[in-house]
């Protein structure tokens, strides 16, 4: 009887190993403007098997032949990607979660390798400048940052200022920068007084393409005192 059992067992074993037979899927995970993200988590939810994305944004995976896998991270939306026995390889796009925070985590995580994301990167903090000391935003941003141009249309009282990132142009003929004060976008810097500021975020170039194409003439990220 015993003899019997562990037969049935063994058969049963056969049959469902057969029923879940596996393959590698290949693939490849990017960002905003096809930023090539690493240390992904990407998870097959049949075969349970996990693997992480390399620098160039690429991974491959042990997965049944009908499968659903997940790509998983602090700082991005997760996503789930049915695939079919046909499907030999795929190419993912994950959502960044917008907030002037992640862009750090993402950075800490190794989402994005140092050398694509924090050159052109210039922070100012309230530990090592006086903000109090300037009458505007405008001011303090053209006295401190030498590679941002601070542009008045007119000089009559009420005068109108924008900001350009040095080097960064558009065909668009625009090239104001975006500005996130405390995660928020706004379109003007008027209404903040430089004695509330907390820090200042410049970035361009590659660091600033995780906002997307709303970052194309770079980012202005300043955190108040809350």
């Amino acid at each position: 009887m015993k003899t019997l059992i562990l037969s049935f067992i063994s058969l049963f074993l056969v049959f469902h190993l057969q029923a879940q037979e596996t393959r590698v899927v290949f693939g490849e995970v990017s960002a905003l403007n096809n930023l090539k993200l690493q240390n992904i988590i990407v998870e097959s939810k049949n075969t349970g098997a996990k693997s992480l994305t390399d620098s160039l944004g690429r991974f491959s995976v042990i997965t049944a032949q009908k499968d659903v896998l997940f790509f998983k991270s602090k700082v991005f939306k997760q996503e789930r990607l049915r695939i079919k026995p046909q499907t030999d390889s795929v190419q993912v796009e994950l959502e960044f979660i917008d907030h002037p925070d992640n862009i750090n985590l993402a950075i800490g995580y190794g989402y994005i390798s140092p050398d694509k994301s924090t050159y052109a990167h210039d922070k100012l903090t309230r530990s090592n400048a006086d903000f109090c000391s300037y009458n505007s935003m405008y001011e303090l941003i053209k006295g401190r940052f030498p590679g941002v141009n601070v542009i008045t249309t007119n000089h009559s009282p009420g005068s109108e200022q924008s900001i350009k990132i040095r080097g960064i142009s558009t065909i668009y003929g625009d090239n104001t920068p975006l500005f996130v004060v405390d995660g928020v976008y706004v379109s003007s810097l008027n209404q903040i007084a430089p004695c509330d500021v907390e820090s200042i975020d410049i970035l361009k170039d590659a660091s600033a393409s995780i906002y997307g194409t709303r970052g194309a003439n770079g980012v202005i990220i300043i955190e108040t005192r809350r």
